[in-house]
């Protein structure tokens, strides 16, 4: 780098923030500022073509700021200016000079590399506070909002997961015949089902109506869709020896209906995106349909809606004039099954202290089956043996 005048001078590169035309210019370092001067490296090498250099600008060294820049390049722009215009440096003499002669200027880059750090702390302490309001601020959101959800969106949500559901559930493929209840074999089956299931219903007082589903799984198990879908396995009818046990199942099902468990769900594992989407009405797309239908299917509820789902059906079973104590009682054998016990306790922690609760809140006394023989015979059959498949058959 020469000098004229011993002022320093050097090349750069200046955009003058109207165009995107790159000009390689000379950048002259003065006493109060920056003279931009037209032509390049081949000007400021030569001192006499000075008196013919046409000045582009002048920038006072109290108005520089650093703008962002790969390393070895001084880029500056000018404070409050409106155009993006900027130069670029290259020269590190001439960079450094400037840089020792604007007094405001960020040194080295020091505040920028601050910013940087404050930026990426931010950008943690952001991530966590979502973390967190994922983990603790909407679930007790979802709660909230509940009960402001109408109960129609809630019935349109069942109704929206409930096919991709049935679908995850009918592993073996089976098609029509995965529901039981259909075949002429099955009918009587399927009207004991109604009555048990009527009886439950009226003392429930629900606010809409229940579609329980009997299907060919061979867990001893059920579970309930938002707005009312249930559906229960017949290794469930399997274990269960007498219809209040079937019932006090059910009943707890339809507890977990009554406190809108599934839906409330839904919204703590989906977020607020699937939550608003319902509140419009917009929720039954591909996409948002298969989380929620995951969700449900995946879902374990905690200790305590389970519990309240247990009193639920205690209380519901009390009502029906059924056996409370029977819950417990299916509860206990499934747990004992070598087979299936593991499973449901999987999906139900700490079954034996739900056991002890309900047998302490449930009532003593008589009580009358509340199905008769003849009708607990024909719900016990409800799926029968499918006919075997030729062989060679797929599936």
């Amino acid at each position: 780098m020469t000098t004229s005048n011993a002022l320093p001078r050097g090349p750069a590169v200046y955009f003058d923030g109207a165009s995107s035309a790159r000009n390689d210019v000379t950048v002259e370092a003065g006493a109060t500022g920056l003279r931009i001067l037209a032509g390049g490296e081949a000007s400021q090498n030569n001192a006499q073509d000075r008196v013919h250099d046409r000045v582009f600008d002048e920038w006072a060294y109290g108005d520089l700021r650093r703008m962002s820049a790969p390393e070895g390049v001084l880029r500056l722009g000018r404070r409050g200016e409106t155009l993006l215009a900027r130069l670029e440096i290259r020269d590190p003499n001439l960079a450094a000079t400037i840089e020792d002669r604007a007094e405001a200027l960020d040194r080295g880059g020091a505040a920028e590399r601050r910013l940087r750090r404050k930026i990426v702390a931010l950008s943690f302490a952001a991530a966590a506070s979502l973390s967190l309001t994922a983990i603790f601020g909407l679930p007790a959101l979802a709660s909230r909002i509940i009960p402001l959800v109408p109960l129609a969106v809630e019935h349109r949500l069942g109704a929206a997961v409930d096919k991709n559901i049935h679908a995850a559930l009918d592993t073996r493929h089976l098609g029509p015949a995965f529901a039981c209840g259909a075949a002429p074999s099955e009918t009587a089956g399927g009207v004991a089902l109604g009555r048990l299931v009527a009886k439950l219903e009226a003392a429930a007082a629900l606010p809409f109506p229940l579609h329980v589903e009997v299907v060919r799984r061979a867990e001893p198990n059920a579970m309930a869709l938002p707005g009312g879908h249930i559906y229960v396995n017949d290794g469930l009818i399997g274990q269960a020896q007498t219809p209040d046990e079937l019932a006090g199942v059910l009943a707890h099902e339809m507890g977990h209906v009554a406190h809108r468990d599934g839906t409330r769900t839904v919204l703590q594992t989906a977020g607020l995106s699937f939550l608003f989407g319902m509140m419009l009405g917009d929720f039954v797309g591909g996409g948002a349909v298969v989380i929620a239908a995951r969700t449900v299917l995946k879902s374990s509820y905690s200790r305590r809606v389970e519990a309240a789902a247990d009193a639920y059906s205690v209380d519901l079973m009390e009502k029906v004039g059924g056996d409370p104590h029977a819950l417990g009682a299916v509860l206990a054998r499934i747990v004992g099954d070598k087979d299936h016990g593991m499973k449901l306790l999987l999906d139900h922690p700490e079954t034996k202290d739900r056991i002890a609760a309900i047998d302490a809140v449930a009532a003593t006394g008589v009580t009358t089956p509340l199905l008769d023989a003849a009708d607990w015979s024909a719900l016990k059959q409800i799926c029968s043996p499918l006919p075997a498949k030729p062989a060679g058959a797929a599936g």
